[in-house]
């Protein structure tokens, strides 16, 4: 709900070179490997690895359809396609080779979802009694937000209506056949460019319904903002719920959507909610009486629990029923008897699933569910419910990536093994929880993976792997990264310093405009923590992280010089040009500074790690997407040119074609980024490192 820094084919003379030069300390002679296949998790494993997401259960609860997303080598991407589960069996057949956001229509006799057809994407209809599909779109941008109408009739969807640019005066006539540079671009939005979409094209996103069996679109909303989903009809079929800023200098907010009704007939547009704060994901109770959402006052923190609020259908007298919960509620969806819902929050690094009573009383379910990302752990998870109260979820365990899961009855059960042949044919890295005190005697969750190969009481080089956001949270997991590192002799670390969630506001505003500061206190006692466990080699110790990881990469070698060699990865390294170039460029002096940078530039200076380059000596290495538009090309840039002038050891590696956001999501980059890594780490690691075997 608000923009943070998260959560390669690699220049190949870059990447020689790393693995070229000679090293400050050279390395015990490899084995050689034996003859057939190794049981290390290598790069090329990451094209073999499935994960599951959004899981929809059908209204009888008796089929979930799911998106399972699989490496494909030939194209270097994750391709996704559609499979359905019998819930009875956990037999599976395909449904679509490939596609996203199914949708179930209201009677479980069809099936929405979002596919490719040519350069875009448009909108099918599936039909399961015989297996015919249509598609029911004919658009110039691919839909988003599905959402079926009660009825069955229609479906509502999200889609970017085109407009026109402004221009600035009228060049010359261009005589025929005349071969002329592009025209100018006019760049009059406050914010013009979203990492990942990359440049803003003129135009807005809107509402639209089209009949379910095809015909044509109709445009329910317009204007100048740009309405989001999710999307909800009311029971009766005549308003859809929407999100999005449409009240107040509306270029100029950030977080602060409310929830909207657009009348289907009409057209006309109601706001429901009007406070200072983003409201939104909203969901009609089945009776059509009350509305849920999620939100929060904004105070300008850098932090604020969303709480999950139910008022009236026209979103009068709302009343948190999560207060109490100091967590940050992420999804929701209404029981079917409407005395609850079903909500999902993270809490002490991994995500959980309760039914939440209208009188705020709140019953865990599932405490299992994980993510679709494979990189690094992060929390996360989807889950769906059927109206007798089946739940679909997405879910599992550091061995493996997300399956789906189905708790009925109040018993968790697991469908998928979507990797079980891969797990089964690799030795992976063990992973298990370490007990850390921060100086100010707080207890700090971390976890630690161990070489598969490392034997009993053996100290091994260590790798301290610092999350972004930083308001996000690492949990018990899978990781790809963490599995390569590992497999190269290296245990690896991560840890949820204060400033992150699932601890409460108070744990993660303890950073609030004074970050990086004791977080930094935090990862260090994790280090000591891990040697003191008699695991990690106190003269061997590595760091790296990304966004707001690589932030506190910049910052911790810039404090200490007990690091051998650091790479960090998509870093914030100069406060006032961050907040000038980022693609949301009215975030960052809102909510993690007080004054704007020309008011209070020292402000911005002291908690920028381009000021404590003087004090840098650890050999460190810079890594980011070459289309990063949330933490710019131009902040890495900036650290290596500092880094070189001051005659410390480094390299850039950039990412091709990388956003932010897709910074690992093709498996040929994802896989050559930690090699790049690994590489520069082991050029620095002291002799007598754990070597692994094959």
């Amino acid at each position: 709900m608000r923009p943070a820094l998260s959560r390669l084919a690699l220049c190949p003379a870059l990447f020689l070179a790393l693995l070229a030069a000679p090293a400050a300390a050279q390395q015990p002679p490899a084995a050689t490997p034996a003859d057939g296949p190794t049981r290390r998790f290598t790069g090329a494993d990451l094209f073999g690895l499935s994960v599951a997401s959004d899981p929809q259960i059908s209204p009888d609860g008796k089929t979930i359809v799911y998106v399972r997303r699989s490496g494909d080598i030939m194209t270097d991407r994750m391709a996704s396609s559609l499979w359905l589960i019998d819930v009875a069996s956990g037999r599976q057949t395909p449904f679509a080779t490939s596609g996203s956001s199914p949708r179930w229509s209201p009677d479980g006799t069809r099936i929405a979802y979002v596919a490719g057809d040519g350069d875009q994407s448009q909108l099918f209809v599936r039909w399961l009694a015989s297996g015919s599909s249509a598609r029911v779109t004919s658009l110039p941008g691919d839909p988003s937000a599905l959402a079926w109408s009660p009825d069955g009739t229609r479906l509502a969807y999200v889609a970017n209506v085109a407009g026109e640019g402004t221009t600035l005066g009228k060049p010359p006539a261009k005589p025929e056949g005349a071969k002329w540079a592009p025209g100018l671009e006019v760049i009059d939005r406050v914010t013009y460019r979203n990492d990942g979409p990359g440049y803003r094209k003129p135009g807005y996103a809107h509402v639209f319904v089209v009949a379910a069996d095809g015909g044509a679109a109709r445009q329910l909303t317009f204007g100048r903002f740009d309405d989001d989903g999710p999307l909800a009809w009311s029971p009766d079929g005549r308003r859809i719920l929407f999100a999005a800023i449409r009240a107040g200098d509306t270029e100029r907010e950030v977080l602060n959507t409310d929830v909207q009704s657009v009348d289907v007939a009409s057209g006309a547009v109601t706001a429901l909610t009007t406070r200072q704060g983003p409201d939104a994901n909203a969901r009609v109770s089945p009776d059509g009486q009350r509305v849920a959402w999620i939100g929060f006052d904004d105070h300008r923190r850098g932090y604020e629990d969303a709480q999950l609020y139910v008022g009236g259908a026209d979103g009068g007298a709302p009343r948190s029923l999560t207060a109490s919960l100091d967590r940050s509620v992420e999804d929701v969806q209404w029981a079917r008897d409407g005395r609850s819902l079903y909500a999902s929050y993270d809490d002490h690094g991994q995500r959980k699933l309760a039914r939440v009573g209208t009188d705020g009383k709140l019953s865990v379910i599932a405490d299992n569910l994980q993510g679709s990302g494979l990189d690094r752990p992060y929390t996360g998870g989807d889950f769906s419910v059927a109206r007798d109260g089946t739940v679909a979820y997405t879910g599992g365990d550091a061995g493996a990536p997300a399956d789906v899961w189905v708790l009925a009855g109040g018993k968790p059960r697991r469908l998928t093994q979507l990797n079980a042949v891969m797990t089964a044919a690799k030795t992976l890295a063990p992973v298990r929880k370490l007990s850390v005190t921060a100086p100010d005697g707080r207890a700090i969750d971390a976890w630690l993976a161990t070489p598969p190969t490392r034997a009993a009481g053996q100290r091994v080089p260590l790798i301290l792997e610092i999350h972004g956001g930083p308001h996000s949270a690492y949990g018990p997991t899978f990781a790809s990264d963490v599995q390569l590192y590992a497999a190269a002799g290296y245990a690896v670390l991560w840890v949820n310093p204060r400033g992150s969630t699932s601890y409460g506001a108070e744990f993660a505003n303890l950073i609030d405009k004074n970050y990086p500061s004791a977080d930094y206190d935090d990862l260090m006692a994790a280090v000591d923590a891990a040697i003191a466990d008699g695991t990690a080699d106190a003269d061997n110790l590595f760091v790296t992280g990304g966004s707001g990881g690589g932030v506190l990469t910049a910052w911790i070698v810039g404090k200490t010089h007990r690091f051998k060699a650091a790479a960090t990865q998509k870093p914030v390294i100069n406060w006032i040009s961050e907040a000038l170039t980022m693609d949301n460029t009215t975030f960052t002096s809102r909510y993690w500074f007080s004054k704007l940078p020309w008011e209070d530039p020292m402000s911005y200076w002291v908690r920028s790690p381009l000021s404590l380059v003087g004090n840098v000596t650890t050999p460190t290495l810079v890594v980011v997407g070459s289309e990063d538009y949330r933490t710019p090309v131009s902040e890495s840039e900036q650290y290596y040119a500092a880094l070189q002038i001051a005659k410390v050891p480094t390299a850039l590696v950039k990412v091709p074609g990388a956003s932010h956001g897709g910074f690992t999501s093709r498996p040929s980059q994802s896989a050559a980024k930690a090699a790049a890594i690994l590489a520069w780490f082991d050029r620095y690691r002291a002799r007598g490192g754990a070597v692994p075997a094959n």
